[in-house]
């Protein structure tokens, strides 16, 4: 019985029993480091959660601006300690609320976001001085970071003091996700005059968040999660270094956001694996000398693609796990998935069900008491190697391709992705891989579960907002600011300029990636 092959699902082989035989050759003055020091394995900060721990950031976003506001609200009173935005797919894909394309998809997987208006209702009341604010959106992230930068100003917080992340992870969305506009190298001058902007404007904003968390979710493998995110972080920094931005102005501003699945020791060894990564690539491959630009930080989420809508408060048990390799992987922040969200968006109850259950990893588990709790286990370690070797192959199989950009438009990640999860598909399936209440101890009957409703109105009252809001501006100065757009994108300068003097002058989200789209074009897969 205790014989058989057991594998993670990277295919990493796990031995019955580890001893320090199976560590070898490792040196943990150079393969670990202390805590806040290089090679970073051991987390980012020297005393981790002993000084503070993670943000409880729980992602929100449904609707309308004003019922996301409420959501925001009923979590900080609950105890969250950063906010985190969902946009609905017409914000994200660039239309807004009265496009024919947004027809039956506005607020429905996220909050709905227009014009300068809308944006002033989603923030307010809220702390903008104090408060960090993660915006979970890529083809549209610069203009939802003027959009908050142009309230904060009106509320008299400058850009200076604005904290916060926009996701704006372009590559990732052709690899797994899906919400592009653009082809990616008009996509990645995008992202580029992000990183100058910020670093000019709002310095402490996080301009990027590289994602594997949807890399995993399309069914990759924890290795493949690692190397692709990665693979797609160098790219971001070859493309800032070809635009002659200075590294150690824009690489300090560089975060990750990754998934948290079940399995929790190829978890925690994939975080810190990732770290360990990172830290060399931007010191040996970039020469990077700033500290904070060889540090991997990162968000964490809990794995969506894992919870079941068959005896959904399994997923409460799911999310515990996950989240505690989180806290055990040395993340910086972190989301607990709702245990009813493989039905719908999180009622109240799920919601706050899930902020407590990281509240009770971190107060009560003692996860916090001291740093990096499993360094030196021989299994951890062993593990983390693996993971560290499978993904510095990727990694050179990209680079020999051209880099991401070219595997990209090659299919490779796809490809690569496509193939796990039709494998692991086919485990379940086979009833090799189990998922408690689908293939094993299933219910014959289902007890009912809350579901969150869905207010059908919502969309007309946001239709008729964007009509008039178009409706009572000066249409001659949109007009002149959205040329002024169109210039910018045909030459060199930077797009947010001329884009936040057309958001002020209440140009929309939708004109603006139309203004874009016309110069840029629309990416076509092939």
């Amino acid at each position: 019985m205790g014989d058989e092959t057991r594998e993670t699902d990277s295919g990493i082989e796990i031995r019955p029993v580890y001893r320090a035989a199976d560590l070898e050759g490792f040196d943990p003055q150079t393969q670990l480091g202390e805590p806040g020091a290089y090679p970073y394995v051991r987390g980012v900060h020297p005393t981790m959660y002993r000084g503070r721990l993670w943000t409880m950031r729980q992602y929100a976003g449904f609707g309308t601006a004003e019922s996301t506001n409420e959501r925001f609200k009923f979590l900080l009173e609950a105890g969250q300690t950063g906010l985190s935005c969902a946009f609905d797919l017409p914000t994200q894909m660039g239309y807004d609320a009265d496009h024919p394309r947004a027809e039956g998809e506005v607020g429905k997987v996220g909050v709905a976001v227009s014009s300068l208006e809308d944006m002033r209702l989603l923030l307010a009341d809220l702390p903008l001085d104090r408060v960090t604010t993660s915006m979970t959106i890529n083809a549209t992230a610069s203009t939802l970071l003027l959009l908050y930068q142009l309230v904060g100003e009106e509320r008299g917080v400058p850009g200076t003091q604005l904290r916060g992340t926009i996701q704006n992870d372009i590559l990732k969305e052709y690899v797994a996700r899906g919400t592009y506009i653009y082809p990616p190298r008009q996509s990645m001058r995008l992202i580029v005059d992000t990183f100058a902007y910020c670093a000019r404007e709002i310095p402490n904003w996080n301009t990027i968040s590289i994602s594997g968390y949807h890399i995993r979710e399309a069914g990759s493998t924890a290795v493949q999660e690692v190397a692709f995110t990665l693979a797609n972080g160098i790219a971001y920094v070859e493309a800032a270094l070809a635009a002659g931005l200075s590294l150690d102005d824009f690489a300090p501003r560089l975060s990750f956001f990754f998934n948290a699945h079940n399995n929790l020791f190829e978890e925690i060894a994939k975080y810190r694996a990732a770290r360990r990564i990172w830290s060399s690539v931007m010191r040996d491959r970039f020469g990077a000398t700033d500290p904070r630009s060889l540090m991997l930080r990162f968000h964490t989420q809990t794995g969506g693609s894992t919870l079941t809508a068959q005896q959904p408060e399994n997923n409460i048990v799911r999310v515990t796990l996950q989240a505690l390799a989180a806290a055990l992987g040395g993340t910086q922040s972190l989301h607990t998935n709702g245990f009813d969200e493989a039905l719908g968006l999180p009622t109240e109850r799920a919601a706050k069900l899930a902020l407590r259950t990281q509240q009770i990893v971190g107060y009560e588990s003692g996860v916090a008491d001291t740093v990096d709790p499993l360094a030196g286990s021989y299994f951890v370690e062993s593990l983390t190697a693996d993971v560290e070797r499978l993904a510095r192959q990727y990694i050179a199989t990209i680079d020999e391709m051209g880099g991401a950009v070219a595997a990209i438009e090659a299919r490779y990640m796809q490809d690569e992705i496509e193939a796990a999860a039709y494998d692991f598909a086919r485990r379940v399936d086979r009833g090799e891989k189990v998922v408690i209440g689908v293939n094993q101890f299933a219910d014959r009957e289902s007890a009912p579960t809350e579901v969150f409703p869905i207010d059908e109105t919502q969309q007309q009252q946001q239709v008729a907002r964007v009509r008039r809001v178009k409706g009572e501006r000066d249409a001659e100065a949109v007009r002149a600011a959205l040329a002024d757009v169109a210039d910018a994108a045909r030459g060199s300068a930077n797009l947010l300029y001329p884009m936040k003097l057309a958001l002020a002058r209440m140009a929309t989200l939708g004109e603006v990636a139309d203004t874009l789209r016309e110069t840029f074009g629309t990416y076509q897969p092939s």
